[in-house]
């Protein structure tokens, strides 16, 4: 990866483009993410969101966004100066947030229920009984996070916590999960990485009488 970090952004793009070297996608990573994440957090805010699970979910689907349909994007990035990529990153960044909150409100829309956010679980009425469904289920989040926090622990812990939250919060595949930069396992690899933590909560929660005996598809997402 030395060699990479040597690089000028349009050259570094290129070579995401060009080579299957994940030392190129690792410095990808590295180098364009802080970008990502403060673009993400100034127009999620707009929105009136903050919650970093929301937050990293943008991030993560901004990279899913330049990974689609054989790195499209890059493919079709056309250097006009040598800190171009950053421009256009942020374009790419916040079309991708506003896009997402566009479809939340949309589906909130929608839904005889609603829906909830986290960064503010309270403030529907509590006396309606939907709020109450929401109220349970924003304190049901909030306990399979923290058993997360227990549950993967190691130097591969961080990297597992956001495999569960991309499958089930986010609705990706494994195999799309295992194209991301950076994340350097196998389908198999990312499947596995689910059912031992699914396995794992699972257990947590009923040994200790949880009405939640295990986090479902649907249960977590948004």
């Amino acid at each position: 990866m030395p060699y990479y970090t040597n690089l000028a952004a349009t050259e570094l793009v290129r070579a995401c483009v060009d080579s299957a070297d994940p030392g190129a996608w690792e410095e990808f990573v590295r180098r364009f993410q802080p970008t990502i994440a403060g673009v993400a957090l100034r127009t999620a805010r707009r929105w009136g969101e903050t919650s970093p699970l929301v937050l990293e979910d943008l991030v993560q689907e901004t990279f899913v966004k330049i990974c689609a349909d054989r790195r499209r994007l890059l493919r079709e990035f056309e250097p006009r100066h040598p800190e171009a990529f950053f421009g256009y990153l942020k374009v790419v960044t916040a079309r991708v947030v506003h896009d997402y909150f566009k479809r939340t409100h949309a589906a909130k829309r929608g839904s005889d229920e609603g829906t909830l956010s986290l960064s503010s679980p309270f403030q529907s009425d509590p006396a309606d009984p939907a709020a109450g469904r929401q109220i349970e289920r924003a304190t049901l989040l909030g306990e399979i996070e923290r058993r997360l926090e227990q549950l993967s622990l190691g130097p591969t812990g961080e990297r597992d916590r956001r495999i569960f939250r991309l499958y089930y919060r986010a609705g990706m595949s494994a195999s799309t999960i295992a194209d991301l930069p950076g994340m350097d396992l196998t389908v198999k690899g990312v499947e596995s990485t689910i059912f031992r933590l699914t396995r794992m909560l699972r257990e947590s929660l009923a040994e200790s009488g949880s009405a939640a005996t295990a986090p479902g598809r649907n249960r977590l997402e948004d």
